[in-house]
């Protein structure tokens, strides 16, 4: 009987160490470290960074505008280099998370402001994007964008 209950307690304490261990499975430190990620992802498009965006996003990845623009994870990171996309204010609000083993999705507000084509706009809407833990890190497979009224 006492071998019994020592054999349930190491491989309980053992499946509890795999699950640590093993950021995508464990919620500890996901989640703001999914934030982070977005945060990291605003200040890319702020500073027309498309290297640092880059590495947030997996190779499939597809994005939906608010406008209904569909591009792959190319032409997501050449419409960030145009310049006359000037930013001033990207933030985001009410982010939620949930996690699925090595999948998460989350869904916030955004506030974008600043000038495009020389004309300034101040735009609220709502995001989900869709992030997979692979190959050691979280990369943005999918995003999807819908506009707020004022």
């Amino acid at each position: 009987m006492m071998k019994t209950r020592v054999i349930v307690c190491f491989l309980w304490l053992a499946g509890c160490l795999a699950n640590a261990q093993n950021p995508a499975r464990s919620t500890h430190g996901s989640e703001s470290l999914l934030l982070a990620l977005e945060n990291a992802w605003n200040q890319a498009q702020l500073h027309h960074d498309s290297k640092a965006l880059d590495g947030l996003v997996g190779d499939s990845f597809i994005s939906t505008d608010n406008d209904g623009t569909f591009m792959n994870k190319a032409q997501f990171l050449a419409d960030n280099k145009d310049l006359s996309y000037a930013p001033s204010l990207m933030t985001n609000s009410g982010e939620r998370i949930f996690l699925y083993d090595n999948v998460a999705v989350v869904a916030g507000i955004y506030h974008a402001k600043g000038l495009n084509k020389g004309r300034p706009f101040d735009h609220y809407g709502r995001f989900t994007d869709t992030w997979v833990y692979m190959n050691g890190k979280w990369l943005c497979v999918a995003t999807h964008t819908s506009a707020l009224k004022k």
